[in-house]
C-alpha cells in the first residue's frame, strides 16, 4: 500500500522520497536494494536511510522483541549494533546517531549509495521551503472576507 501511494503521488507530480528505516544489521539490511528498486519503479526520486536507534526504553523493547522473534540472531545483532555505536547500544552524537560508524555502518552506507546510483535516485535533492506556509487561525479568530 505504501508503494502504491508513492506511485500515485509520483504520477501526480508530487515529489516523493523513500525512507529505508530502521536498518537493523543482520536482520533487514539484506532488503536495502529490493526496497530501493521497488521505490524507484514506483517513481520515487529520492531516498534516505537510518540505522536502528535504541535510546532509553526503546532498547529494552527491541531486546524483548528480538529474543521473542529471532533468538538465534540476538547476540550477533547486538554485537553489530555496538560495533556501529562505539561499543554502546546507543550513541546520541549528532551526525553519527542516524548512520553509525565503523565497518558495518560503512558497508550499509555504501550498499545504499551504490543502489541509489544504479537506480538514479538522489540525483537532485528537493529543496524544502516554508514559502507556502500560512499560520492556522486560532479558534474564535475572525476570518477575512477577502
Amino acid at each position: 500500500k505504501r508503494l502504491e501511494a508513492l506511485k500515485q503521488l509520483s504520477e501526480a507530480g508530487i515529489p516523493t522520497t523513500v525512507m529505508v528505516a530502521p536498518m537493523i544489521p543482520a536482520l533487514n539490511d539484506s532488503e536495502i536494494e529490493r526496497i530501493l528498486d521497488a521505490a524507484a519503479h514506483a517513481g520515487v526520486k529520492e531516498a534516505s536511510y537510518v540505522l536502528l536507534r535504541l535510546p532509553l526504553e526503546v532498547r529494552d523493547l527491541f531486546r524483548e522483541w528480538l529474543m521473542a522473534n529471532y533468538p538465534d540472531r540476538y547476540r550477533h545483532v547486538f554485537t553489530l549494533i555496538r560495533d556501529m555505536r562505539g561499543g554502546r547500544d546507543y550513541d546520541a552524537k549528532w551526525g553519527e546517531r542516524m548512520k553509525g560508524t565503523g565497518p558495518m555502518a560503512w558497508t550499509i552506507g555504501r550498499r545504499f549509495e551504490i543502489a541509489c546510483d544504479r537506480l538514479g535516485l538522489n540525483k537532485r535533492r528537493s529543496k524544502l521551503t516554508t514559502d507556502h506556509f500560512a499560520r492556522p487561525k486560532r479558534n474564535g479568530d475572525q476570518l477575512s472576507l477577502f
